[in-house]
């Protein structure tokens, strides 16, 4: 029985013990059926399911027989998708006969009526051509088309389902539904009758919506002609159906319309171009408009590109107008447009003359919040005319460039995208003509640099001519290396730097330009070569430059030649002859860049070693052999010589600024030309790989012959060095690793497992004993402390599985070495015996081999467990169980490691059993705090209860440890409460959590298989973890802008659909708004934002006042406010007294008042630099001067003061003084002063209180 079914089943019994009654009745049913057919002995599958329930069907009648029938109905809704075609065909009268019952608009609830949608769609589904000629068929159809416009909305959507289903689907073989032509009808009745009833036509338009079918050509133009219509009732939400409606009929307009028909068509669209401000039903019309005028193209291109410039000037505005979606809708619009409708033919034609006249005013300041989407058009129409975009769209070039170099321009990455295209369309030459980089000899005053070309010409340029830049840009590099040197000579360092930065930058172009061009056997001649070769060992600075330029043109040229690709930039035969051409410079090349490679620091060899592989693929393999004869020769003369490095030469510092030695760089070039040896050669690689596994006491050789032996090993199987290490593998590669398995440095470790992997993969039968005499060591692999020799040792492990997979005997005698053991003469190769020889490690006497043991295990149980038989893997786990409670965390940390992998991956009918076993002893750590022991135990905890289910884990764990399923069980029901508040999120909202689940799941389907390992092992415990991410609030949209100051709004700029512009104040003056650098003074963004954010931070950040810190006191801040507010309301008041009072209080609050004594002296205000203008007491009208404090005054004085005032700090803003003492002091602490009874506080003594008259 089909598994999907079988999973609907079980899910409907384990529903019987349900206090829902449906549910529990559909349960039963189901229950009381599969009974039935087990009594009568007939086979479980869906046809005795439909038959018995049809049945049963058929025997209900009466009053009381509804609840029943619904119950049957719902059944056979689940059962007849799966029925065979041909037994629904020969019960097709039946059932129709059945379900026609049932059909009873008024009586019948939703539930009911949805099951029976269901049950008509998968009989439907079933019939064939000519039983859709029937009449019952037709009618049965009709039906459901009057159920697809039902008011009720459940009833509706699967009726909508259920046609749309069948009319997308018709009978073999035809290509039109039969019963498009009913539909069709139904669909024209529905739309015709619009005007008077406006809700059947909204669901009439959804279910065009949603149906993909080829619709009859009799009724196509009428269909398209109606859905013209509704747009005229002026009805919104109808509108924008109309539009999705014919959004869907397009998609088959081609086949069903001829030329004439389809023009007349896109042309009545055209003038239905709705109001920019209604953002659904523009966004529904630009779609319809891309994919008509791309149909269109299809059938007449000439035709379509004619109309192509007014299409485009229409839509333009929107991009400039309307709300963000449906600039984002014309965006996608006009890209496809430009795309898909310029024929080759008139890339250089007068239409694409105006389709760029009309993107250039897109430019203007009018579109200066849409730049970003005229950019992106921009570089589309550069990237469709290619080379035809010159001379046509070099001024739009220039204007991007000018609006590029403005220092506050906002979209510099959008202009580089633009200029990056046309670079790529035109080519660099072109390019630099439209815009010089004018960095040496400039002529004119006018004339600009542009040394920031540089940087983005070197990721555009492709397919370049390599001429070019022997011409152009070799010298320039030149004139400017000559610079530096003289602003060197000059001792002018920085401009020197300048200029040196500005060659490498020229330098830097070889890589693009070498990026297979066409001229290469023109360009690259003998003297460029001798000049590149040169340069790349006199000139340390443009030697990576130049081996990258190199490396791209020879591999390139070397894949074109030797792959047949139609559309490459050179053909086969042009790239075989460029070969042959490079080939012939590749020995001198080689020479070159061996004597640098061994002059160069080993960090500064990676780029030298990828250019000496990339000129050992084009050389003859003659010339490889003799060139490796002379490296091994000279690699024996080094370790004759060789000494291990001491710890200094070891260090980071010493190895930056010194090559290795001789015997490392000679083995590094023998290791590079392993691929290319023959058996010869491939054999004195092997014998000096043997010499330097043996070097125990440098470290870095044993490693470099490990990695010899490995690359040999990697080669295709038809190698002459793959041959080699195969013949050898028995009598020498076995045994040297086994004899050398204790004098393995750390180092070298990965090295050699990875070796080790690289061999059991192609053991023979008689080779088998290798696994079982290298096993330990993978084993023990698994615990370094290097990631990537863990990452060796663990594939080390599965490719040995894989291979005792295959079966065959193992020689354990020869494993171990011990001829007598007569009784482990011979053992099968299978996985169980794979996991016996790796489970021998849990008898080890060290807790770190245990531990490593059964890490390997988890890890080859997690990759082989549908492989092995349920007994063995219960033994297993019985075995590692024990282990958990283990009191060495190590062995206990490695068994949680076990016990979350079996959580995982084995059956719930294996793990059930052992719960009481599992359970307790996960517990005994679920207290302990070290290496995150506890959050391990309840993570492994939460994964077998989503697994067996809180009842069953509840009931294996012991009595002390219920407070953590009491808690668990919280947690589980407050999950699920969330969900169900969570169910009543906005649409939005769930488009969003589905694309974030989307993607995540897409992430987690590309990891592999170790990967996921990783994820169960380490990578899970964060699941436990809540999120206490915060969503930040919208913007409330139809804020009114304010203005600041440093920012004024730009007046008249107020389109509803538009965020507002600011004017940004310079103090050097008024803004001249002709300067074409005008509009880098306006901003999108509310300048108020920025200067709010700045005062909150100054606000929140304490002050420093003489060394002391000053917090602003929030009672001070809103009295100074109101004090302002007042000061601003006198000086709007606007008569002659209001002024006067606005003068008197100027004179009092200023820095430069004064006042009148009471002999009316005049006395100006004595005021400090730190002084604050609100700290100024104002006089009342019956004082002559500045009132003054009253010291021994408490509680309000008549002005109501709040009590304190009188000992407000005048210099510390918000202490409190009493008696003029500070509430702090500063006292050094010397030794005088810190001994006992020496510290006294000043202010505080017994002087200072008799000085102030204070009673001590």
């Amino acid at each position: 029985m089909d598994t999907k079914l079988e999973h609907q089943l079980q899910k409907l019994r384990e529903q019987n013990g349900s206090k829902t009654p449906h549910q529990h009745q559909h349960a039963a049913m189901l229950l009381a059926v599969e009974e039935t057919i087990k009594e009568q002995q007939a086979t479980v599958d869906p046809s005795s399911y439909f038959a018995a329930l049809l049945t049963l069907m058929e025997q209900q009648s009466g009053p009381g027989s509804k609840a029943l029938s619904g119950t049957i109905i719902y059944l056979l809704s689940v059962i007849l998708p799966f029925v065979s075609h041909s037994i629904l065909r020969a019960k097709f009268t039946t059932m129709m006969a059945v379900l026609s019952q049932s059909l009873d608009l008024e009586s019948a609830d939703v539930a009911l009526l949805r099951s029976v949608i269901a049950c008509l769609e998968a009989v439907l589904l079933a019939q064939d051509a000519s039983s859709w000629r029937q009449p019952i068929a037709q009618g049965t159809f009709r039906s459901l088309l009057q159920l697809s416009t039902d008011s009720k909305p459940k009833i509706r959507k699967r009726a909508q389902e259920a046609v749309s289903s069948l009319l997308s689907r018709p009978p073999p073989p035809t290509v039109v539904h039969p019963a498009a032509g009913i539909a069709s009808r139904f669909v024209l009745d529905m739309l015709g009758n619009a005007k008077s009833d406006t809700q059947a036509a909204m669901y009439t338009l959804q279910l065009i919506k949603q149906t993909e079918m080829l619709w009859p050509a009799d009724d196509f133009g009428e269909l398209c002609a109606s859905l013209m219509q509704l747009p005229r009732l002026n009805t919104p939400y109808v509108s924008t159906l109309s539009f999705q409606a014919l959004e869907t009929v397009f998609s088959s307009a081609s086949e069903a319309l001829n030329e004439e028909q389809f023009r007349d068509l896109l042309v009545s669209v055209i003038d239905l171009k709705p109001n920019v401000n209604d953002s659904a039903v523009s966004e529904a019309w630009l779609n319809i408009a891309q994919k008509g005028y791309i149909a269109y193209a299809s059938i007449s291109a000439e035709a379509c590109f004619q109309s192509l410039p007014d299409l485009i000037d229409l839509i333009l505005p929107d991009i400039e107008l309307g709300k963000q979606s449906t600039r984002d809708a014309a965006t996608r619009c006009v890209w496809a447009l430009l795309r898909e409708c310029i024929p080759t033919s008139k890339l250089g034609s007068e239409g694409v003359q105006a389709i760029i006249g009309t993107l250039a005013g897109g430019l203007s300041y009018r579109y200066r919040e849409s730049w970003a989407l005229v950019f992106l058009l921009i570089a589309a129409l550069f990237q469709r005319l290619g080379k035809f975009a010159h001379p046509s769209m070099d001024a739009i070039v220039k204007e991007v460039a000018n609006m590029r170099m403005e220092p506050e321009f906002q979209f510099k990455d959008e202009a580089d995208a633009v200029l990056g295209a046309a670079i790529r369309a035109v080519g660099p030459q072109v390019f630099l003509e439209v815009l010089p980089l004018n960095l040496a000899g400039v002529q004119h005053s006018d004339d600009v640099g542009r040394a920031w070309l540089l940087p983005l010409m070197k990721s555009h340029i492709r397919n370049a001519p390599l001429g070019y830049f022997v011409s152009t840009m070799l010298p320039l590099a030149d004139k400017l290396s000559s610079q530096s040197q003289q602003f060197v000579s000059q001792s002018r360092e920085i401009e020197a730097k300048v200029y040196t930065a500005l060659n490498q930058q020229v330098w830097a172009l070889l890589s693009g330009f070498c990026n297979v061009p066409a001229d290469i056997i023109e360009s690259f001649t003998p003297a460029f070569a001798e000049r590149l070769a040169n340069d790349m060992l006199e000139v340390p600075m443009t030697r990576a430059a130049i081996c990258n330029g190199l490396q791209t043109l020879l591999t390139a040229v070397h894949a074109l030649a030797h792959t047949e690709a139609a559309d490459g930039p050179i053909t086969q035969q042009q790239a075989l002859a460029a070969e042959q051409h490079l080939a012939r410079f590749a020995p001198d090349y080689l020479a070159q860049l061996f004597n640098v490679f061994a002059l160069s620091p080993g960090a500064a060899r990676g780029y030298l070693m990828g250019t000496i592989t990339a000129f050992l693929a084009v050389i003859t393999a003659d010339e490889v052999n003799a060139t490796f004869v002379k490296v091994c020769t000279m690699l024996d003369q080094a370790l004759k010589t060789h000494k291990p490095p001491t710890a200094a030469e070891l260090t980071e510092r010493y190895l930056e600024a010194h090559p290795p030695p001789t015997a490392h760089t000679m083995t590094d070039l023998a290791i590079v030309m392993a691929p290319y040896l023959d058996a010869e050669r491939a054999q004195m690689l092997v014998r000096a790989a043997f010499v330097l596994a043996g070097q125990s006491e440098d470290a870095m050789l044993q490693k470099k012959g490990y990695k010899a032996l490995s690359r040999l090993a990697e080669q295709p199987a038809e190698s002459p060095a793959r041959q080699l290490i195969e013949s050898a593998m028995s009598e020498q590669l076995i045994p040297m690793l086994v004899d050398s398995a204790e004098s393995v440095a750390v180092g070298s470790r990965r090295d050699r497992l990875v070796l080790m992997a690289l061999l059991s993969r192609n053991l023979t039968d008689g080779q088998l004993h290798f696994i079982p005499a290298m096993l330990s060591e993978a084993i023990v692999g698994t615990k370094e402390p290097n990631e990537r020799a863990r990452n060796a040792a663990f594939e080390t492990l599965l490719v040995m599985g894989q291979r005792m997979s295959q079966g065959g005997t193992i020689n354990m005698a020869a494993a171990t070495g011990d001829a007598d053991a007569e009784m482990a003469a011979e053992q099968p190769a299978t996985l169980e015996e794979f996991f016996k020889m790796s489970a021998a490690g849990l008898a080890a006497q060290t807790p770190h081999m245990i531990s490593a043991t059964i890490a390997a295990i988890s890890r080859i149980l997690f990759e082989f467990h549908e492989q092995l038989e349920e007994q063995f893997i219960v033994e297993l786990m019985g075995t590692i169980l024990m282990f958990v409670v283990h009191n060495n965390r190590e062995v206990a940390k490695a068994s949680l490691g076990f016990v979350k992998v079996i959580a995982v991956v084995l059956p719930k009918e294996v793990l059930l059993p052992h719960l009481p076993e599992i359970v307790p002893s996960i517990c005994k750590w679920s207290h302990e705090y070290k290496n995150r022991m506890r959050l391990r135990c309840r993570h492994i905890l939460d994964r077998l209860v989503r697994r067996l289910g809180l009842d069953a884990v509840a009931e294996a764990t012991p009595e002390e440890h219920a407070k953590l399923i009491a808690n668990m069980r919280k947690c589980q029901q407050r999950s699920q409460r969330a969900k169900e508040s969570g169910g009543q999120r906005s649409v939005d909202s769930e488009g969003a959590h589905a694309k974030t689940v989307a993607a995540a799941a897409a992430a987690v389907g590309k990891k592999s298989f170790g990967s996921t390992y990783e994820d169960i092992i380490y990578g899970s415990e964060s699941e436990l973890e809540d999120s206490d991410d915060e969503r930040s609030a919208p913007k409330k949209k139809g804020e009114k802008a304010k203005k600041v100051k440093g920012g004024s709004k730009i007046e008249g700029d107020t389109h509803p659909t538009r965020p507002g512009a600011w004017i940004k104040e310079d103090t050097e003056g008024p803004l001249d708004f002709l300067d074409r650098s005008a509009f880098t003074h306006f901003s999108s963004a509310d300048p108020t934002a920025v200067a709010t954010a700045k005062a909150r931070r100054a606000r929140a950040e304490p002050k420093m006042r003489n060394g002391k810190f000053v917090f602003d006191d929030e009672e001070d801040e809103a009295r100074k406010a109101k004090a302002k507010a007042a000061a601003e309301a006198a000086q709007t008041g606007g008569d002659a007294a209001d002024a006067g009072e606005d003068y008197y209080l100027q004179s009092i609050k200023s820095k430069d008042g004064y006042y009148r004594t009471a002999n009316q002296k005049i006395k100006f205000h004595k005021r400090k630099a730190g002084d604050s203008d609100d700290e100024m007491d104002i006089a009342s009208d019956g004082e002559s001067g500045p009132p003054k404090a009253s010291p021994g005054k408490k509680g309000k004085g008549n002005n109501g003061a709040a009590y304190g005032r009188e000992f407000r700090a005048k210099k510390a803003s918000g202490d409190v003084k009493r008696g003029n003492v500070d509430p702090y002091a500063y006292i050094p602490l010397t030794p005088k002063t810190m001994k006992k009874g020496s510290i006294t506080v000043k202010g505080n003594s017994k002087r200072d209180k008799r000085m102030r008259g204070v009673k001590g």
